[in-house]
């Protein structure tokens, strides 16, 4: 049995940098281009990419939203106008570009369907908080933001497996 010696010779510099591609940062480009060919297919992971991808668009709407309005307008008209707001945006996007359901879904339609889904959401996370505060008293602030993130979790699944169904394509009669 042999040991490895710690004389043993170590690739060059220029062996690695060799196996590199010439290009600098072809290889980022190359998996770029992948991952947005895998995004573009319709089956459920790709869906999932999607749903997130929007989902993380309208948050940063919301943010943007909320933070511009807040000194005008106060706490709760900010964050009602701006919920409304990312909520409209994240419906359409999901329609158009998570679910491609432009052509069997109708904007009304999805607002109301996917709107509903979204209130479901808001009710369950502020239950949530409702109880953790009324159990704990004054939870500490990691805490609520556990909980609250735990919640908006499980409701965004429960989310896109509704908008799954909302926004399925219409099963061909026979």
């Amino acid at each position: 049995m042999t040991c490895p010696s710690p004389l043993r010779r170590r690739p060059a510099v220029t062996d690695v940098v060799d196996d590199l591609p010439r290009e600098p940062l072809a290889w980022g480009r190359e998996w770029a281009l992948r991952l947005s060919d895998r995004i573009r297919e319709d089956d459920g992971a790709a869906q999932f990419a999607r749903f997130v991808l929007v989902g993380a668009s309208s948050t940063a709407v919301y943010a943007v939203l909320f933070v511009a309005l807040e000194p005008l307008a106060g706490y709760l008209p900010a964050h009602l106008f701006a919920t409304v707001v990312s909520s409209i945006l994240a419906n359409e996007m999901h329609r158009r570009l998570t679910f491609r359901a432009e052509e069997r879904v109708g904007f009304l339609s999805a607002q109301i369907e996917a709107g509903g889904v979204s209130f479901a959401g808001l009710v369950a996370t502020s239950t949530a908080l409702g109880w953790l505060n009324e159990t704990a008293g004054s939870a500490p602030l990691a805490l609520q933001i556990a909980l609250v993130a735990t919640v908006t979790a499980v409701i965004g699944l429960l989310r896109f497996l509704a908008l799954r169904w909302i926004f399925r394509p219409a099963t061909p009669t026979t």
